[in-house]
């Protein structure tokens, strides 16, 4: 069994094969979040991040301190956290794949969209991840248009879920969305990067509809909740 929680924006906790993964931690800086999630609650043995932009980072490093949780991203991330006294963090890019704890396969998978820090500074590509244990697979897309690249993902077998972005604007919409679950074979997907700001307002009511017409089940996350696969 494998259990998420959602903690808004694109941050999700993933408990698998006996070890918690934090995605994209952008929590005290998120106004949907107020009141709802305690920061020094959450703590992770590992932290993924698809790229640098502050409403994927900004939590990270507090987290990662906390926790001992190590880091793990494209390369200029990481080593933007090793300066910041994270020694352990684990840079790895497009391709590349690392095991965690022996039980988890993580593969850094392409996506299409831009990556920098606060100031401006390079943060290198952007990036979503396929994830593999003996509970499941699922893919985390990050920000992301929609890309053929996907395919990949459904060629080598599929996930079981994904978590999909969806609030159109900066990344891929609902109607994409959907396609890109009907490309990597998931047949249940939770959204993300949705509601946070007025451009990614999404219509709880009808986004259902273009994943029913291609059989995928949609979940759209409550903030806190917790969710098993």
């Amino acid at each position: 069994m494998i259990e998420l929680t959602y903690y808004g924006h694109s941050c999700f906790m993933v408990k698998i094969a006996g070890k918690k993964i934090l995605f994209d931690p952008f929590i005290t800086g998120n106004d949907l979040t107020k009141g709802k999630v305690d920061i020094t609650q959450i703590i992770p043995d590992y932290v993924l991040l698809s790229h640098g932009h502050q409403d994927h980072i900004l939590d990270a490093e507090a987290i990662a301190k906390q926790s001992g949780a190590r880091i793990i991203a494209n390369y200029e991330i990481a080593t933007h956290y090793q300066g910041k006294g994270l020694d352990d963090a684990v840079g790895m890019n497009h391709g590349g794949t690392i095991n965690l704890g022996g039980v988890i396969e993580v593969k850094m998978v392409n996506a299409i969209h831009t990556s920098s820090f606060a100031d401006g500074s390079y943060a290198g590509q952007p990036a979503g991840f396929v994830v593999r244990s003996e509970e499941g697979s699922f893919y985390y897309s990050g920000d992301t248009a929609l890309h053929y690249d996907m395919k990949l993902i459904g060629e080598a077998g599929g996930v079981d879920f994904a978590m999909l972005c969806l609030g159109d604007h900066f990344t891929m919409g609902l109607d994409d969305a959907a396609k890109a679950a009907e490309f990597v074979k998931a047949n249940r997907v939770f959204a993300m990067h949705f509601d946070t700001y007025p451009p990614l307002k999404i219509d709880h009511k009808t986004a259902h509809q273009p994943f029913e017409r291609k059989g995928v089940k949609l979940v759209i996350p409550e903030i806190g909740e917790s969710y098993e696969v």
